[in-house]
C-alpha cells in the first residue's frame, strides 16, 4: 500500500464516523482522528497528493459502506479508540 492510499482510507474514515450520528461524542473522536492524520502526513510526507482535493473528491464520491469500513481501519491504528464507537460501526455495517 503506497503512502496516498493510507491517506485516502484514512480522510474516508474520518468521513466514516461524521455519518455516525448517533454516537454522542462524535465531535472528540473527529477531533482525534484529525490530529491522527496531521502527525501522520507530517511523518510521512508526499510531494505528489494534493491533501484538499482528495478531501472533497473522498468526500462526494465515496460510499458510506467504505467510509464505514475505513472508519474501522483508522480507529483500530489509534490509541484509545471508543469501542462503544467501533461496536456501532459494525452493527451499522452489518444492517448495509
Amino acid at each position: 500500500m503506497e503512502i496516498e492510499d493510507t491517506y485516502r482510507y484514512m480522510i474516508s474514515g474520518y468521513f466514516g464516523v461524521m455519518e455516525m450520528d448517533t454516537y454522542n461524542l462524535k465531535e472528540y473522536v473527529l477531533k482525534d482522528i484529525e490530529n491522527y492524520i496531521r502527525d501522520f502526513v507530517k511523518q510521512n510526507p508526499s510531494s505528489n497528493f494534493d491533501f484538499v482535493s482528495e478531501v472533497e473528491k473522498i468526500k462526494d464520491t465515496v460510499p458510506v459502506k467504505t467510509k464505514l469500513q475505513d472508519a474501522l481501519l483508522v480507529l483500530n491504528k489509534m490509541e484509545n479508540a471508543p469501542m462503544d464507537l467501533i461496536l456501532e460501526i459494525k452493527h451499522r455495517l452489518k444492517q448495509k
